[in-house]
């Protein structure tokens, strides 16, 4: 048995230590790694990075594996830290407005513990059952309200981290407020478990919501559609939390059988955005963005409209946008977020189309995003099983210079080949020089983000 691993089960004891095909069955279909670990604190956590620093080998953090990056892929040898003995809600601070989770809560968790408090965790994504907290801090999540609250970053008042060597940073403060030096959170939020173990998080709440509103949205061109964005931000200001937009494929693909959604407007449209408002007014947040969707219809910006008026009109919307099992109903497809400016979006969509049809017999891009925000989601599916670095290829050189490889799904191992073209030769040196000053043994998921050398 690997010396490693009898230190480990000592430290730990033997239940939190998995070998072989046990701990292969709960780490990435992708993975090669044999050992997996269960710490259930924050100093077990502590107690097997002080080891494997020691011992020179490599820590993989695990959160609930919905990343889309291979951020969380490991190799012969790593050893796997899972989160899932950590999942305890230490406190909801209605107080303060705040809560503070261990790293492996499920978002979803999260979400229903402050509501039952009057409160909302802002952060929203349709992995919401799986993805954790840990996993969304260290990827920095975005979802679909990061136009009105923000990216995760935004959302994490403190953090408890552990560094490679087992050092503990205790930064677990409520303080919205605080200019006490530099504000050490924001080296790791994003850091992609590469800088230091996040455990525990304190978490910034709001107020729940009295009013929710969607709408379902026709739009016939893109210049229209980028109207709209600005006239609804004008309109609805101090209450539209999201905009998403399906195009047509995309809308027409969720529509259609096996797909459970039905076409709430006609499918010949180019454009389908959804429209969500929360406020503290029912009837006067509802009438507000009927009188808003009225200006944009008189004003030739949209073509059709509906207005959802229960909470299950308003799911079946929001299905229609989060059913992304349907990319996948013929066969594999290749998944991409990038960020870009809005008025560059419809030409790089045509360029991505353009060389797809050029390079390939039968290609399929089904497009859709956080507009407002400047992010936009591709998927793509070839008949070409090993096309992946050629698809990458074209989607990423169509992007306009000033533009994101990723928008909030991370860099991990697919992307760090384009890290380059989002990156200037002296960012990528600071963040090595990063890297080398908490990691200096380069112990913490190796060969994400970049390499080392």
């Amino acid at each position: 048995m690997d010396d490693l691993v009898v230190e480990l089960a000592v430290a730990l004891g033997a239940d939190s230590v998995l070998t072989g095909a046990e701990a292969q069955s709960r780490m990435s279909s992708q993975s090669c790694g044999t050992i997996l670990v269960l710490p259930g604190n924050t100093d077990q956590v502590s107690k097997i990075l002080r080891i494997c620093y020691r011992a020179r080998r490599a820590v993989v953090a695990q959160g609930g594996l919905t990343g889309l990056v291979l951020g969380s892929l490991t190799n012969a040898g790593d050893v796997a830290l899972s989160f899932d003995r950590m999942r305890r809600i230490v406190e909801v601070d209605a107080v303060n407005r705040c809560m503070t989770v261990e790293a492996g809560v499920p978002l979803q968790a999260a979400q229903e513990a402050a509501q039952s408090k009057g409160l909302i965790l802002p952060l929203d994504l349709g992995a919401r059952g799986s993805a954790t907290i840990g996993g969304n801090v260290s990827t920095n999540a975005g979802g679909t309200r990061v136009l009105r609250f923000g990216m995760t970053r935004e959302l994490v008042l403190g953090l408890r981290v552990v560094l490679a060597d087992g050092s503990i940073i205790d930064g677990r403060r409520k303080l919205l407020k605080n200019n006490s030096g530099y504000d050490l959170k924001h080296l790791f939020i994003g850091s992609e478990g590469t800088l230091g173990l996040v455990t525990e998080v304190v978490l910034r709440l709001r107020q729940k919501p009295l009013s929710h509103d969607t709408a379902l949205v026709a739009i016939d061109d893109f210049t229209r559609l980028t109207r709209f964005i600005t006239l609804m931000e004008v309109d609805l200001a101090g209450t539209l939390s999201s905009f998403e937009v399906m195009w047509q494929s995309f809308y027409e693909l969720v529509t259609t059988p096996p797909a459970m959604g039905q076409p709430i407007l006609d499918r010949q449209h180019a454009y389908y955005a959804l429209v969500d408002t929360q406020g503290t007014d029912p009837q006067r947040d509802r009438d507000a963005l009927i009188t808003a969707l009225q200006k944009a219809q008189a004003a030739g910006l949209i073509s059709d409209a509906a207005v959802s008026y229960s909470s299950s009109e308003r799911r079946a919307m929001w299905d229609l946008r989060e059913d992304l099992a349907q990319f996948s109903r013929d066969g594999p497809h290749f998944a991409y977020d990038v960020s870009l400016p809005l008025d560059a979006m419809e030409a790089f969509v045509a360029e991505v189309q353009r060389k797809l049809a050029e390079g390939f017999v039968h290609a399929r891009c089904w497009v859709y995003g956080h507009l407002a925000d400047s992010n936009l989601h591709l998927a793509v599916r070839v008949d070409e099983a090993e096309a992946h670095s050629k698809v990458d290829k074209i989607v990423y050189s169509a992007l306009p210079p000033g533009s994101s490889v990723s928008a909030e799904h991370g860099i991990g191992m697919l992307k760090k080949t384009y890290l380059s073209l989002s990156r200037t030769p002296a960012e990528l040196a600071l963040m090595r020089t990063l890297k080398q000053a908490l990691d200096p043994q380069g112990i913490l998921n190796p060969g994400k983000i970049f390499d080392i050398c």
